[in-house]
């Protein structure tokens, strides 16, 4: 593989307990049931646009989820600061392979200002040649929209390409993409369902990146 598309959350960084924290406490603040852990673990991988209504435990109006979408984003920025902690050997492995000339790349379902503010605040801000959020596509994971945008504006060929993620989204979107899956299983919150997607790779640790 030469072109190596990462997913952020649970693949990149540990980002799953401000997740789930900031997610509860949005609920609780709009009067909402809050949703349990496993579920808003469960959704994560694909944008709040599309999980969000699916964990309320009522119908909601645009304008009442716009209000959810800002008060989420709110409570993360607050908890993020000391709650986001890149992956051991993850920056290791980033490093060898810009050391061997490959490609690196984040395709996410965070928005791109907060994606970027993260991986300043990991220390990845310029390690990247480009990032991909939610944001910037038509259609979200598990659709191919955030690899495919890649591959065209760099040139980059498919069967070189790899998509790195920790969720069932990640390997579904990379097979829709056309390119070769990895699954990071430091971060797959349901291995048993990630292994069920049969991703091209099965990675038990960031250095094993070095070797696909």
């Amino acid at each position: 593989m030469r072109n190596f598309l990462f997913d952020f959350d649970s693949t990149l960084a540990d980002t799953r307990n401000v997740a789930v924290t900031s997610t509860q406490a949005a609920y609780r603040l709009q009067g909402l049931t809050v949703p349990s852990r496993d579920a808003v673990v469960s959704y994560m991988g694909v944008p709040i646009e599309v999980s969000f209504a699916k964990m309320a435990d009522r119908s909601m109006s645009d304008a009442e989820l716009q209000a959810l979408y800002t008060v989420f984003r709110e409570q993360y920025h607050l908890a993020e600061t000391n709650g986001i902690t890149l992956f051991a050997g993850m920056g290791e492995a980033l490093t060898g392979l810009k050391a061997k000339g490959d490609h690196i790349f984040v395709v996410s379902s965070k928005h791109s200002v907060p994606l970027q503010r993260n991986l300043e605040q990991i220390g990845l801000g310029d390690t990247f040649a480009a990032i991909s959020g939610s944001d910037s596509v038509a259609h979200y994971k598990p659709a191919p929209d955030g690899i495919l945008n890649l591959l065209e504006r760099f040139n980059l060929a498919a069967a070189d390409s790899v998509m790195i993620g920790d969720a069932i989204y990640d390997m579904q979107m990379g097979k829709n993409a056309g390119v070769a899956t990895a699954a990071a299983m430091w971060g797959a919150a349901d291995p048993v369902a990630v292994r069920a997607e049969q991703p091209t790779y099965i990675l038990k640790t960031p250095l094993d990146l070095l070797q696909i």
